[in-house]
């Protein structure tokens, strides 16, 4: 039976690996990398790194494959289905890697940016590759450092309050508005800058780009005061690296303890 390990390696930084994750990388024959193309080539040695830092050479091999295009322009009503075409677009690539690439004996792995339980498809995914039939498996998950934690512990904050409670939502979904009875918000996956429409509210934002990596930029303060900052460097940052990966928690009334 092939063996799949889903391994969530962290933010970016080959030292927040945790022992657990380094073990399975050691029982790790092939490594399947997805490939989003020259603009983000930096990901894929960004994972490399990690392999050599931690694996022996020669132990191992690496077989990449081109990630499919999503429709990002796909909006409203459409936004689910689009979403869904490019999760069987990417379990049909699955499929392939772990029919043809992979060893009736031998162990395979998928690397997962921050922790595979929060915002990630690989999961997901790999069940609809094990209801098609055409391949056979199993699989484990390796839990890993979110890109949550590492912005905290940036900050040198914690996510919630005492005896408070704390929601991790999109920035689609803080764009239609804040969530109800809850005042601290981690915001991921937000293109557009949603915190932008409370800028008028007594509101501290901690925000995060490129966490755990050398590009890592972190801003904090009142929404009014820290936006235009976030937004400069946010624009800056993209046009120099061509994408971004950023994260950020909003705290309603921050005096409070």
């Amino acid at each position: 039976m092939r063996k799949i390990h889903v391994i969530g390696i962290g933010a970016g930084d080959p030292e927040q690996l945790t022992l657990q994750a380094v073990r399975a990388l050691r029982g790790t024959d092939v490594f399947f990398l997805l490939d989003k193309g020259e603009v983000k080539s930096d990901l894929t040695r960004l994972r490399r790194d990690m392999l050599e830092t931690h694996i022996p050479e020669g132990t191992y091999r690496v077989v990449e494959a081109r990630d499919p295009e999503r429709d990002r322009r796909a909006g409203g009503a459409d936004y689910s289905p689009a979403v869904g075409d490019w999760r069987s677009a990417r379990a049909g690539i699955y499929e392939r890697l772990i029919r043809d690439e992979l060893g009736e004996d031998e162990t395979g792995a998928f690397l997962v940016w921050g922790d595979p339980s929060l915002y990630d498809s690989t999961l997901g995914i790999l069940e609809e590759v094990l209801g098609r039939g055409v391949v056979a498996f199993e699989y484990d998950v390796v839990p890993g450092i979110s890109s949550v934690s590492s912005l905290v512990a940036r900050h040198r904050t914690g996510l919630n309050r005492v005896a408070g409670s704390v929601q991790i939502t999109t920035g689609r979904r803080l764009a239609e508005g804040f969530p109800e009875g809850v005042d601290d918000v981690v915001v991921m996956l937000d293109a557009h800058q949603a915190f932008r429409k409370y800028a008028d509210q007594d509101i501290h934002i901690y925000w995060g780009a490129y966490l755990g990596t050398p590009d890592e930029i972190t801003v904090s303060g009142p929404i009014a005061e820290a936006a235009p900052r976030i937004e400069r460097l946010r624009a800056e940052a993209r046009e120099r690296k061509g994408w971004i990966m950023d994260t950020y928690l909003l705290r309603r009334d921050p005096g409070r303890s």
